[in-house]
């Protein structure tokens, strides 16, 4: 009996392919959908020459047990293209999607990140069928208690597969999103992290609502978001530096389980360069009211441990973004998980969802203490 949430390495499954010049910068950080008819499809970060960076499509491939063991590219599902992917000195980007099949609107819907002229930012598109895209634009953000959400960047999104009740009860798609106020990303705050503070206003991983998305289903009305609600930040060592998003959310018998990230700063000689080091745990949010968290990692179900995750173009990282759950082999209750390997390589591991929530998972109800708009 599986009494606690495990990773299990299942190995390495997408490397940089020699002499493909799309390829040069590394394969990374992909979205895993399955296709209508049941296909696993990868959508890998493509890395070009000058960081620049397209969205692939590949296959997966499954050995005899039903393990992931590699990928058969397809082509390019997204490239840059519109004035918010592109840059004037010729860099831009698309990159890092999730894609969730979104019930009510019986479409894809991707997050992405678009490298655009003023900083990363959300981007949406959808597809029938995941291989033609419609790009929908910038995702934007109402003001929520003199936060502003607008010119700040924003990486990391996703959205829910199934309507969620705004606070008003509204139903809405919604969307995890963690904006990098300024002053907030893990270089700035590792110069800082010794005060031990944390703003909630800022260093927190969200849950917005798009309330159009559901009554209208047009798909211009999908990219404005409000009603915002703060629903974690920073708590343990390993997440001390910055938490922000990982895989889109899946509904388990214990409620929305989605794998986030965590970055905290290695211990490095007298003098030396600061070195980052990203990691995963899990959240689990209720089923019906998402903004509150059942379970939280209080240890990371992944580090940084092989070679592959070690050195790279960014050293000393693992970043999930797509899961898959295993219906298709009769095993609901395990998920494979398909992350980022130093911003390098695509590694894949296996999630077996324990029968009960542990009892060990991180207090957070002190997130909501606050001095003078910190957290201790």
């Amino acid at each position: 009996m599986i009494s606690d949430f495990r990773l299990r390495r299942l190995g390495v499954l997408m490397e940089p392919e020699p002499g493909n010049p799309l390829e040069a910068g590394g394969v990374l950080n992909p979205a895993a959908a399955r296709g209508p008819d049941g296909t696993l499809y990868l959508f890998p970060r493509l890395v070009g020459r000058g960081n620049y960076s397209r969205i692939g499509i590949a296959r997966v491939l499954f050995d005899e047990t039903g393990d992931p063991v590699g990928v058969e590219r397809l082509g390019i599902a997204l490239e840059p293209e519109m004035a918010y992917e592109l840059r004037s000195d010729g860099s831009g980007g698309c990159e890092d999607p999730r894609i969730t099949f979104v019930e009510p609107l019986r479409r894809y819907v991707m997050t992405y990140t678009a490298h655009s002229p003023n900083g990363p930012r959300i981007a949406l598109a959808i597809s029938e069928d995941l291989f033609r895209w419609q790009r929908l634009g910038l995702a934007t953000f109402q003001p929520y208690e003199g936060i502003e959400f607008e010119g700040v960047d924003n990486k990391d999104a996703s959205v829910f597969p199934v309507a969620i009740p705004d606070p008003s009860g509204q139903l809405s798609m919604a969307i995890l999103q963690r904006p990098l106020f300024r002053g907030t990303r893990p270089e700035e705050m590792s110069r800082h992290a010794a005060s031990g503070l944390i703003d909630l206003q800022r260093e927190s991983i969200w849950i917005s609502y798009c309330s159009t998305a559901m009554a209208a289903c047009e798909p211009l009305h999908l990219c404005h978001f409000g009603s915002h609600r703060r629903l974690a930040a920073p708590v343990a060592a390993w997440e001390q530096l910055k938490i922000g998003g990982g895989t889109p959310p899946i509904l388990t018998r214990h409620g929305w389980l989605t794998i986030y990230h965590g970055v905290s700063e290695l211990s490095a000689a007298p003098g030396s360069p600061r070195k980052l080091c990203y990691s995963a745990g899990i959240l689990v949010l209720s089923e019906l009211l998402p903004h509150v968290i059942r379970y939280r990692s209080q240890r990371p179900l992944l580090i940084p441990e092989l070679p592959q995750e070690r050195r790279g173009v960014v050293d000393n990282v693992v970043f999930p973004t797509g899961i898959d759950r295993r219906d298709d082999v009769g095993s609901p209750d395990r998920y494979d998980v398909y992350y980022g390997m130093a911003d390098d390589r695509i590694g894949v591991a296996r999630l077996d969802l324990p029968e009960h929530l542990p009892s060990d998972g991180l207090e957070t109800h002190h997130q909501q203490t606050k001095t003078d708009g910190h957290m201790t």
